[in-house]
């Protein structure tokens, strides 16, 4: 049984509330990419399976987000789960002004000219059918085109700030 939440404790909602809740929320690790004059991509934990047939996805991208002026006017995405050895692949994704995609990351040029992740747990390549306005963000709305599930490895789990993998 589960103690009953003190509801005097309860603080108004702000940013910091909504960051301070969410490092208390695990989720999957996942690398957005995108073509442009050149490749963009950032770390995303807001991957979201939205409908099976037909196949769409979702995530949230920050319009401060140096990806965003390339995923605004992008046709097509590329969507990358990461396994638990990829940490340092998700700090490089998630860090401002990263060359992220120099070496030590491996990619190549997928469908749709979108730049695929090598050595990921699963990839697709989406179509993008809706860009939501939510606040500072945009939820992207894309339609699975194809991918390759058949990586090798646990996810990544983001944490606490931190970038964990599955314990049994």
């Amino acid at each position: 049984m589960t103690a009953t939440p003190d509801l005097r404790a309860a603080r108004p909602a702000t940013p910091d509330l909504l960051r301070s809740v969410f490092r208390r929320h695990a989720a999957g690790v996942a690398v957005i990419t995108a073509a442009g004059d050149a490749p963009v991509g950032f770390t995303a934990t807001s991957l979201t399976s939205v409908s099976a047939e037909p196949p769409v996805v979702s995530f949230g991208i920050g319009l401060a987000a140096s990806s965003w002026p390339t995923v605004a006017e992008a046709g097509h995405v590329g969507v990358h789960i990461l396994g638990e050895h990829q940490a340092d692949l998700a700090g490089t994704f998630a860090r401002s002004g990263a060359d992220r995609f120099a070496a030590p990351t491996r990619w190549h040029e997928g469908p749709e000219g979108v730049p695929v992740l090598d050595g990921v747990l699963a990839w697709l390549v989406c179509k993008v059918i809706a860009r939501v306005p939510a606040g500072d963000h945009r939820i992207v709305l894309a339609e699975a085109v194809c991918g390759d599930p058949a990586g090798d490895g646990r996810p990544l789990l983001y944490h606490q700030g931190r970038f964990n993998g599955l314990r049994d």
